[in-house]
């Protein structure tokens, strides 16, 4: 293959016009779970569950392969598989050891039961491979409303216990000495973290949803130390990279998710140089002013 032909499976925008009228539904799809994902991936980072995202992912994979091959609906499957998953991580409490060690475990065993319940259906190949990489551009009026719906209830739950959940992340000790309910917290976040995987799962597959509900964050909290404004740059990356993931792969022929975990990286790579600056310029700043104070002429006290 040439790399005229690479290129153009990747980007050829011949009636595109046209294209972006079928899949509006898509793009709504992308801009709900682009908000989903900023707001609960920022909790995600700072309660440093990268790792536990991933074990859910592979349980949701394995839920959802169950149901195409029972003939039953995959979002429902999904669901079920990540929040199993989630829920039992979040009763390990804050034994972090403990906790690996389960996800470890789940981790293999998603991933392998996923695999097998896929060898084992003998339908489209499409619905196999959309599993694991997403097919976002299928998604119609009725599922888009299920989509909305479940998204909403997760984010206005997130918004309910926003503030005791940001103490507990921070400093959880401290939050259970003022009385905050931590462990609840944490089975609650657990929870809606689980909903999230399943639904972002529609998207960028079971493989590569940490690029979702991990990146946007992880970028916003190395271009900013602002705890508010860390939220809000989740969410836009999230939307930059989901709605224009969408946008550039009806000119490809190959699965949304390359387009989507790119330009995720693309933001926090820009992020991160960003931040590596702002951290050079403030260590420069003390340098300057110890130097300063160092050679500063020491006053005389009167006599």
């Amino acid at each position: 293959m040439s790399l005229s032909d690479i290129w153009n499976s990747i980007f050829s925008f011949d009636n595109y016009g046209q294209l972006l009228q079928l899949v509006q539904d898509s793009v709504w799809a992308g801009a709900i779970l682009g908000l989903l994902g900023g707001l609960v991936g920022t909790f995600v980072v700072r309660r440093d569950l990268a790792f536990a995202v991933h074990g859910v992912s592979e349980l949701s994979f394995a839920g959802a392969s169950f149901a195409l091959l029972a003939g039953t609906d995959v979002v429902a499957g999904s669901l079920v598989g990540s929040v199993l998953a989630a829920l039992t991580i979040g009763f390990m409490g804050g034994r972090a050891r403990a906790k690996n060690s389960i996800i470890g475990v789940l981790m293999p065993f998603g991933l392998g039961l996923g695999i097998l319940f896929l060898s084992l259906y003998q339908g489209r190949s499409a619905n196999k491979f959309g599993l694991l990489t997403g097919q976002i551009v299928a998604v119609d009026t009725v599922q888009l409303q299920v989509l909305a719906i479940a998204a909403m209830v997760v984010i206005v739950v997130l918004l309910l216990v926003w503030r005791p959940l940001s103490f507990s992340s921070v400093d959880p000790e401290m939050a259970r000495a003022r009385g905050v309910p931590v462990r609840f917290l944490g089975i609650l976040f657990m929870f809606l973290l689980g909903v999230s995987v399943a639904l972002s799962i529609q998207v960028v597959g079971a493989l590569l949803v940490l690029a979702l509900l991990i990146t946007p964050a992880a970028a916003a909290q190395k271009a900013t130390s602002s705890p508010a404004l860390a939220v809000f740059l989740s969410v836009a990356f999230a939307e930059i990279a989901t709605v224009g993931g969408i946008l550039l792969s009806l000119g490809g022929r190959i699965p949304i998710s390359p387009y989507i975990t790119t330009l995720s990286f693309l933001i926090y790579l820009v992020c991160a140089g960003l931040g590596l600056l702002r951290v050079r310029r403030g260590n420069s700043g003390r340098m300057v002013e110890a130097e300063r104070r160092e050679h500063a002429p020491v006053a005389k006290s009167g006599v």
